[in-house]
């Protein structure tokens, strides 16, 4: 048996812990998480278990002939409450960073994290609803699908090349063009309207249509907003009464402020140019002798 002094076991522990220290102080910035990318990687799981559940509970049943409807009823909104909960972190992860700090790693995680939680999920979510709706057909909702996550792809590829003045958003925000996808395929509308609007949402996120960043009371309200929509589903996937009446108005209103948002702020960019041009046209007839 080997007897090991306790004073060279001191001397060995107090050696390795200055050199994990020496090794912590070494270790590039771009290698540290900070809490806000913590936030960014729980938006990131949170998109992938929207996958995971959108699979076993509501594909995997319909492909083994399973005809658990409450099954269904509870994966679809898990996966959808799991979307909220990922624009929760995204949410907080960048008013986190503002307050605090963010690693060099930060825009590139937000980015990556956003494209699992509301590029890759609501794809598949759209999938998935072409693959076990009655009235869908497989293949046009899957080239929906690919639209949508080539339009996220594309929106957070622009916002990170693209500088905009402060405050303001070009094109729809992924989290709430996910959400907005989601909801339209929740009011289970017929095929052809529903594969418009979610093929309309996608133009939206890749458009020019400034949007405001949720600060202040916007962040606010849009944070109760999520937690009301979670409520709703919640509501819906337990068969509350009036549950399915409740859900149905969340995602119409939802759908709503998607289609009514872009018209206000296309109206306010109108009137800013008229009144440009008309105080130009003073300043030159001002000119004039």
């Amino acid at each position: 048996m080997t007897v090991i002094d306790p004073d060279t076991r001191a001397d060995w522990a107090a050696d390795a812990e200055a050199d994990i220290a020496e090794e912590a102080e070494e270790m590039p910035l771009s290698l540290r998480l900070s809490i806000a990318d913590t936030l960014t990687l729980g938006n990131a799981t949170c998109g992938f278990m929207a996958v995971y559940f959108t699979t076993t509970g509501i594909l995997i049943p319909h492909l083994t002939g399973s005809q658990e409807t409450g099954m269904a009823r509870h994966s679809a909104a898990t996966a959808v409450i799991l979307m909220l909960l990922a624009a929760i972190f995204d949410l907080f992860d960048g008013l986190v960073a503002r307050k605090l700090r963010s690693s060099p790693m930060g825009a590139e995680l937000d980015n990556l994290s956003d494209l699992i939680s509301f590029g890759l999920a609501p794809a598949y979510f759209v999938l998935v609803y072409g693959m076990v709706a009655d009235d869908a057909h497989q293949k046009v909702s899957a080239v929906a699908a690919i639209v949508v996550l080539l339009a996220v792809v594309l929106r957070l590829a622009r916002f990170s090349c693209v500088t905009l003045k402060d405050g303001m958003f070009q094109g729809m925000p992924s989290p709430f063009g996910a959400l907005t996808v989601v909801s339209i395929v929740l009011l289970e509308l017929p095929f052809i309207p529903t594969l418009l609007a979610i093929i309309g949402t996608a133009w939206l996120m890749v458009s020019r249509v400034e949007y405001p960043k949720p600060r202040g009371v916007l962040a606010v309200a849009m944070l109760s907003w999520i937690i009301g929509a979670m409520g709703l589903l919640a509501a819906w996937a337990f068969d509350a009464p009036g549950g399915q009446l409740l859900l149905q108005t969340g995602c119409a209103l939802q759908v709503v402020l998607g289609a009514v948002i872009p018209l206000f702020a296309t109206a306010r960019r109108v009137n800013t140019f008229r009144d440009n041009r008309r105080e130009s046209r003073e300043a030159r007839a001002a000119q004039l002798p």
